[in-house]
């Protein structure tokens, strides 16, 4: 028998009254989904929400419409559940709704703004952490935890389906919404990413702004069965992490955004505390790694609600592969000529 999202969070989260609140926090986010979900299928009478408004967010990203919709509609279900603190990447700063409340929210109300003209799968992401006294002294430091703190995290996908990624410290599962059955059901039960990857993900227009690191580890990739890595990699790169991030939950393979050269992108372009963490957390549950190049992403305490942060994540063997052309510049030097000049990207 299919068990649902409610049964789940009942037999994992009723050991104490702040593991209760985490449960209800994802029952109120799972009926702001749904809505976010309604809004995108059945279109605006009165707005374009692919359209641009006259605003930039705390990232300094354009703000489309549905952001803000989604914004609105996260905010609610925040209030709703109690929630101390709400950091969002659509607010300058985190608002304070109920200083006694035991938790704060971060989240990206709507991640992969870009594709919502493009009919691309497109999402949310949220973290969940504790909140303590210091915490109710200075509010924002509630969000410069480190990400192994976090009570819960996850993701919805809002594509053909309407998926929850879901982890609350015990494996990372998959929920579905059902129409018929009229909220989330198991869809998956515990995800396991495979180690060995066939298949990264990356924004290669990027390519000429990269460290040669990088650089070198795409091209041993690309250099197929006949290059160093002797196997062949398929290149994937939909632009809406949370979409991209669940192809290698049930694919394996690897992400990265590095920073690089450009003005602003030194420290990459994701943010740490609503989209690297959450997602991290979701993926080592999963049995695989996350890290900024080097260092464990969940070990990172994070500056600032909006600190940005280079990524990479996917199958274990795979991350730590790349550490090691990020940390050893000998894995340079050792790489055969011939490889070398063996890419799509360079003449």
């Amino acid at each position: 028998m299919t068990s649902s999202l409610d049964a789940y969070l009942g037999s994992q989260c009723d050991a104490d009254p702040t593991r209760r609140q985490v449960a209800e926090t994802i029952r109120q986010l799972c009926a702001a989904s749904v809505k976010v979900r309604n809004t995108i299928t059945n279109g605006s009478a009165s707005e374009h929400l692919g359209a641009s408004r006259d605003a930039m967010n705390a990232g300094g990203d354009v703000q489309k419409e549905l952001d803000v919709v989604a914004d609105r509609l996260f905010l609610d279900a925040a209030k709703a559940a109690g929630i101390a603190y709400f950091g969002s990447e659509e607010q300058d700063e985190a608002i304070v709704i109920d200083k006694q409340g035991a938790l704060a929210l971060a989240i990206d109300p709507l991640d992969g703004s870009s594709n919502i003209e493009t009919n691309v799968s497109i999402g949310t992401i949220f973290s969940i952490l504790p909140v303590t006294d210091a915490h109710r002294a200075d509010p924002k430091s509630a969000f410069l935890q480190p990400g192994s703190r976090q009570l819960a995290a996850g993701f919805f996908i809002y594509g053909p389906q309407l998926l929850l990624v879901l982890s609350v410290g015990n494996g990372t599962h998959v929920f579905i919404f059902s129409s018929s059955f009229g909220g989330f059901v198991e869809l998956i039960a515990s995800v396991t990413i495979p180690e060995r990857a066939s298949e990264f993900a990356i924004n290669a227009s990027n390519y000429r702004h990269w460290e040669p690191q990088i650089r070198s580890y795409i091209d041993d990739c690309l250099a197929g069965a006949e290059g160093p890595r002797e196997r062949d990699f398929n290149m994937r790169w939909i632009g809406s992490m949370v979409a991209d991030c669940y192809r290698i939950l049930v694919r394996g393979g690897v992400f990265l955004y590095p920073g690089d050269a450009r003005k602003g992108y030194a420290k990459g372009r994701l943010r740490h505390v609503y989209e690297a963490s959450p997602v991290a957390f979701c993926v080592e549950h999963a049995g695989g790694a996350a890290t900024d190049g080097l260092h464990r992403i969940l070990d990172i305490v994070p500056d600032s609600l909006h600190a940005r942060t280079p990524l990479v994540f996917g199958g274990k063997r795979e991350v730590a592969r790349v550490a090691r052309y990020m940390a050893d510049p000998a894995e340079l030097s050792e790489r055969s000529p011939l490889f070398g000049k063996r890419s799509l990207f360079r003449a």
